[in-house]
């Protein structure tokens, strides 16, 4: 355990499985207290909760549904007040929904709740954020390598959600700099999680198009969002980190 993150505070959406549920161990494992959303899987994130509280750090799970603002805004505003302080956001939670623009039976409903959720909710999230952090305040959002390169099919709709919050989090960062926070996206490849198997059906596809040949771990991801939380990041602000295994190379 490091202990960069000493007496801070940072919630992670979406922290039940995947990017979220490494991220958060990965904060705690350098100090911070640890809250975590989810929105359908309790049992998960309590699990999550469970393990941080045994390494001995504080924890805690919200259900807040990342389409709806409202919920966004009441689950920052919950965690700043449980905790008294709140000092690191990740936008990690997002929708994924695939589909050719062409297609006449596309889900337009999924579609509107992918907006809902990647970027309306990472906006919403932002904003209640911005009320409580303090100097060496961190934003970080996780976003996806296909904002700079779709190189599939059907993925034109997520693509341009996580194009949007690249856009976003640099005018954010133009906004709360003053203040000495700093905002910053992390591009991540494909990661083996849930949502997206080593060995699903399109994984040899995704394996190939980067130069690493092999899907990334959640840790890997983690591991880049703790770096831009902690004090040596104190000079980097409205960037993408991009951990993606080679696939914009």
């Amino acid at each position: 355990m490091g202990a960069a993150l000493e007496g801070k505070v940072a919630l992670v959406t979406g922290g039940s499985r995947g990017i979220g549920a490494a991220t958060a161990r990965a904060l705690a494992d350098e100090g911070a207290a640890v809250a975590i959303s989810y929105v359908s899987s309790a049992k998960r994130a309590e699990d999550v909760v469970a393990g941080l509280k045994r390494t001995g750090r504080q924890a805690s799970a919200h259900r807040a549904d990342q389409a709806d603002p409202h919920q966004v805004t009441a689950l920052v505003d919950a965690v700043a007040a449980q905790y008294g302080r709140l000092d690191v956001l990740v936008n990690n939670a997002a929708h994924y929904a695939t589909g050719p623009v062409d297609d006449p039976k596309g889900d337009l409903a999924a579609v509107d709740r992918q907006l809902a959720a990647n970027v309306g909710g990472v906006g919403a999230a932002v904003r209640a954020a911005a009320r409580h952090l303090g100097e060496g305040g961190r934003i970080i959002t996780v976003g996806s390598h296909l904002s700079s390169r779709a190189g599939f099919p059907g993925v034109a709709d997520y693509a341009a959600t996580k194009a949007a919050v690249i856009g976003y989090s640099k005018g954010a960062a133009r906004d709360l700099a003053p203040r000495g926070i700093t905002v910053n996206v992390v591009q991540s490849g494909s990661v083996a999680t849930d949502m997206n198997p080593s060995d699903g059906p399109f994984a040899d596809v995704q394996r190939a198009a980067n130069a690493m040949g092999r899907f990334g771990r959640p840790e890997e991801i983690a591991a880049g969002i703790v770096f831009l939380a902690s004090p040596a990041a104190s000079f980097i602000t409205g960037t993408v980190l991009t951990i993606d295994g080679g696939y914009l190379a």
